[in-house]
């Protein structure tokens, strides 16, 4: 058998990305990219690859997961994350934590350390506790930015579905040289939420799914719509079928779209190693590492590339 070239894709949201963030959320899917491929190069699996470069954009505020997560209506950050390995379709996911730093990390220990699937809030909260992950004050979670857009959303003629299009879920995908997929994802969910509501991201075959025998997926944009849909399943059903990554994903988000109305974007890899970076909102941020040639954008028909040592080189010099 000859060895899988590893790849790995990750996206920083579909929505709005407003002008003065465009080269932050680029920056950051370009170094999430960079280091999740770092993990594949040294022989690491695809779960421990996606884990990585979600655990980076969790850790940078231009993104709605982890620190930068958008507010719920009582001001909280409530977060949902999901890991799954498509060599046994194991999975993990956490849903409204609070205090923590990275949910992905946690979402990795329920799939590895616990006979579940899912741990949500204060059960979550326990688990940590217990795997020793330390607590962080929910303060430190929260930006300038998503104070001030829940603020603005809390004025009487706020319409908080127009700032939704601004979203920034973030997710990766990838295969290793074993051929092994898995996916993750991770989100602070939708500004001004209801408390305890939980979108599609922690969802298995919602937010996200990963399966050796096709390939794996992770999306974002309007979660409800995603639910309807099961948004990610169904893209691994149209490449069982015989579509290619890209078609899958555009086929399915256009009957997301014609269905429930819904927009969105997806990260996809197929058991081959050909990926897809598709979405219906007016801009999405992505990156791609393959073959040692770095890819990435937001809006749609962009494609900028770079030799992975050009770009780890400019990364060591900040952008």
């Amino acid at each position: 058998l000859g060895r899988m070239k590893p790849v790995i894709v990750v996206h920083g949201g579909a929505g709005r990305i407003f002008k003065e963030r465009e080269e932050g959320c680029r920056a950051g899917v370009v170094r999430a990219a960079l280091r999740g491929y770092a993990v594949l190069r040294q022989g690491g699996s695809a779960v421990d690859a996606v884990e990585e470069a979600v655990r980076s954009m969790e850790d940078d505020p231009h993104f709605n997961a982890g620190c930068g997560s958008v507010l719920n209506e009582k001001g909280e950050v409530e977060m949902d994350a999901i890991i799954m390995d498509g060599k046994n379709l194991d999975s993990g996911a956490v849903s409204a934590v609070k205090c923590i730093a990275n949910p992905i990390k946690l979402a990795r220990l329920v799939m590895e350390k616990t006979k579940h699937m899912l741990l949500t809030d204060h059960g979550a909260h326990l688990f940590a506790q217990a795997m020793g992950i330390p607590e962080i004050p929910g303060e430190k979670l929260i930006t300038e930015r998503s104070r001030e857009r829940w603020k603005k959303n809390l004025e009487p003629d706020s319409n908080p579905e127009e700032f939704q299009k601004d979203l920034g879920t973030v997710g990766a995908v990838a295969i290793d040289s074993e051929g092994n997929v898995a996916c993750a994802t991770s989100t602070g969910g939708l500004s001004n939420k209801m408390i305890g509501r939980v979108g599609d991201t922690a969802c298995i075959g919602s937010g996200g799914y990963a399966d050796n025998h096709s390939g794996a997926t992770s999306t974002t944009g309007h979660g409800e719509s995603i639910m309807k849909v099961v948004l990610a399943r169904l893209i691994l059903y149209h490449m069982e079928q015989g579509m290619s990554p890209e078609v899958a994903a555009d086929t399915a988000l256009d009957y997301m779209k014609t269905r429930v109305g819904g927009l969105g974007g997806v990260i996809v890899v197929n058991k081959a190693g050909e990926w897809a970076a598709r979405f219906s909102t007016k801009q999405m941020s992505w990156a791609t590492v393959k073959d040692d040639n770095l890819h990435y954008g937001i809006y749609a028909g962009e494609k900028h590339i770079k030799s992975v040592d050009e770009a780890l080189a400019s990364e060591r010099e900040g952008f």
